[in-house]
């Protein structure tokens, strides 16, 4: 096979080195799983996508994208990213991707903002407030599970204690889920409407920056709690992002920007099958 385009991307941003870094794999033929596991492992990025060209009756491309521990359902930041090298080498739009949770499309918006069409994944209330409040060291207000059983989320009582919690990794580890996520509402007079943090280091992430999927959970949540279709969350890592979110019945338009950081050219290409 010859050289195979890597690049990094960091998404829900415009400003390099921040929000979430998402490794982009372009490839003309589907390669064996263990060597896209091993690449996610070799780049150690939250997420690692592999945008690979096929004939499909109802894509443009196959997509899937790996933690350095698991291949996953549904990544949004690593999606973003995809859509905006495509963007960026010209192809057209709407992008249309087969993945694991259905045909997602991405369309360009005339302010340079990429708009993704994904699930929504509501969550439903489920009691675990002890175990996530010892987790988290801040009292819990609500938890529930996401319908795909992928999230638990744990709403606390403001903006101060998401920024500032600091969770025991080990605790969040025995809580029953792949990724968990932790919300509030804004603080007054911010520009988005509630912030979040998750934590998954059941799939090998301490903490993620960014996250798109998890907004498929917070959008019809604080939808609801709102009363509002259109809001605008604010993850509140280290390297933090705004992400729009629409919603839409059951499904949610989750919109963000993305920034090439580095593009270059992976050795180690797959075997020959």
């Amino acid at each position: 096979m010859a050289e195979v385009r890597l690049r990094t991307v960091d998404a829900f941003t415009d400003k390099p080195f921040t929000g979430n870094p998402a490794a982009v794999v372009m490839l003309d033929d589907a390669p064996p799983d263990d060597w896209m596991a091993a690449v996610a492992r070799e780049t150690n990025m939250s997420d690692t996508a592999f945008v690979i060209r096929e004939t499909l009756a109802d894509a443009d491309f196959r997509l899937r994208w790996f933690t350095p521990a698991l291949e996953v359902d549904l990544c949004g930041h690593a999606t973003l990213a995809s859509a905006h090298c495509l963007f960026e080498d010209g192809v057209r739009g709407p992008i249309r991707f087969a993945t694991r949770s259905g045909v997602l499309t991405v369309s360009r918006r005339p302010d340079g903002s990429l708009a993704m069409d994904f699930p929504a994944w509501p969550p439903a209330q489920v009691e675990f407030r002890a175990a996530a409040a010892e987790a988290f060291g801040v009292p819990v207000e609500w938890t529930g599970r996401s319908d795909n059983n992928f999230f638990l989320m744990a709403v606390v009582a403001d903006e101060h204690s998401v920024r500032n919690l600091t969770p025991d990794l080990n605790a969040v580890a025995r809580l029953d889920a792949v990724a968990v996520i932790v919300t509030a509402a804004a603080g007054p007079g911010r520009p988005y409407d509630f912030v979040s943090r998750l934590f998954a280091p059941n799939a090998g992430i301490n903490e993620d920056p960014v996250t798109g999927s998890s907004h498929t959970v917070l959008g019809p949540y604080w939808g609801g709690r709102l009363g509002r279709t259109a809001l605008v969350g604010l993850q509140a890592s280290g390297r933090s992002g705004l992400v729009g979110v629409e919603v839409n019945g059951d499904r949610v338009v989750i919109v963000g920007r993305a920034v090439t950081v580095v593009d270059g050219l992976l050795s180690a290409t797959p075997e020959p099958t």
